[in-house]
């Protein structure tokens, strides 16, 4: 049973760290449902014009289904996540995926657009503290030398969310109607729950070996969190307009978006493995080298964006330096948070979510003054403030 795996030690004498192949099976469960909670959260995304005409809402009210499920988590992260601090991690995440399991069912079973947007919001809660947690309960199973690694695995979830989940769900609701792709993506939340409950061993926040950093600083916290929201707005300043400035700006058919966007989400996952074995022994560097290339990469689609091969390329270099950006920042985060790694993560992940809050809004006023082919700009020179701020990490 998962109780007995509460005392395990590792080669380290650690307490709570798995043997290796039941913790890599747990990191995988762990990504699974950052999966699900990722392609539901997004799944209106590809729905919008099914889900509008079926709700008679408009285009724009239905949009902003995704906008209020960001906020949510904003706004909830960090409180949701202090009122359950002293829960088991196991009873917990359980409890976070029976809530999506049921706010997603509840959203197919919608008569309206009101009841679809509390489905949401109830959902959205949930998401809010297991952002926060799921990064911490993966590092806590691992040996604290391969922290990168279980971080790795839980994000590498979301991206396989983006990459394949948003687009099944999207088909799946063309073919056979929206709801049919909300209770699908709920009955893949049930599975992993199911499997979550066996590898995830019973333990409560003490007993995670991860749950405090084991470097506190809070300025190099602070920068941490700092640089996280000025590189993920400096991205989304850029992305949110993607698909309109490789067909405007690069002048590539709208046919070919969609495989320079398939082409991006390799790249993220490549950026995820590659960061994420580097962190333990170059942690610097795994900060530094992906801001960099962030910044590079916009900057380049700037100058060089006109021509689509250079476009597409670009493109993907921004996916992969952005998942490694991620991935590295969480992990150091576990390292230096100043109190709790849960609320530390927390606070990470509202920050986030408000760089990807703001990023639209900034390229929306580059867009109206500048330009379009300008979004990159903008986007790259707030990536360049975030790398000054990792470089201004104190050694």
């Amino acid at each position: 049973m998962p109780a007995r795996h509460a005392e395990t030690r590792g080669p380290d004498g650690v307490p709570g760290v798995l043997p290796p192949r039941r913790r890599l099976a747990a990191a995988a469960v762990l990504g699974a449902a950052a999966f699900c909670y990722v392609t539901g959260e997004n799944l209106p995304v590809g729905l919008l014009p099914v889900m509008s005409a079926s709700l008679h809402s408009s285009l724009p009210a239905t949009g902003l289904l995704v906008t209020i499920y960001a906020v949510v988590v904003v706004v909830a992260s960090a409180p949701l996540t202090y009122l359950t601090r002293r829960l088991s991690r196991r009873l917990l995440l359980l409890g976070l995926l029976g809530v999506f399991v049921a706010g997603t069912l509840a959203a197919a079973a919608a008569p309206g657009y009101r009841w679809l947007v509390a489905a949401r919001v109830v959902t959205a809660l949930a998401q809010a503290v297991f952002w926060s947690i799921a990064a911490v309960a993966a590092a806590g199973m691992f040996p604290a030398g391969e922290r990168g690694r279980a971080v790795a695995g839980v994000l590498s979830g979301g991206s396989l969310a983006v990459l394949l989940g948003v687009p099944a769900g999207t088909w799946i609701g063309q073919h056979a109607g929206w709801r049919v792709a909300f209770i699908v993506v709920s009955g893949v939340g049930l599975a992993v729950a199911i499997a979550l409950a066996v590898l995830i061993p019973a333990r409560g926040p003490s007993g995670n070996h991860a749950a405090a950093g084991t470097d506190p600083d809070a300025l190099k916290y602070g920068l941490l969190v700092t640089a996280t929201l000025l590189a993920v707005a400096g991205t989304y300043t850029a992305y949110t307009y993607v698909s309109a400035f490789l067909v405007t700006v690069s002048g590539l058919p709208a046919a070919d978006v969609p495989a320079v966007l398939l082409l991006a989400g390799g790249a993220s996952l490549a950026g995820l493995g590659c960061c994420g074995l580097l962190i333990s022994r170059h942690p610097r560097a795994a900060l530094a080298v992906p801001a960099a290339t962030l910044a590079a990469s916009m900057l380049g689609l700037y100058l060089l964006g006109t021509t689509g091969p250079a476009a597409a390329a670009l493109q993907a270099a921004e996916s992969f330096a952005v998942a490694g950006f991620t991935i590295s920042v969480q992990a150091r985060v576990l390292v230096v948070a100043p109190r709790g790694t849960d609320i530390a993560s927390a606070v990470f992940s509202s920050a986030y979510n408000v760089g990807i809050a703001a990023g639209p809004l900034i390229g929306g006023l580059v867009l109206s003054g500048p330009g379009l082919r300008a979004t990159p700009l903008a986007g790259g020179l707030l990536a360049s403030m975030a790398l000054a701020v990792i470089l201004s990490l104190p050694r």
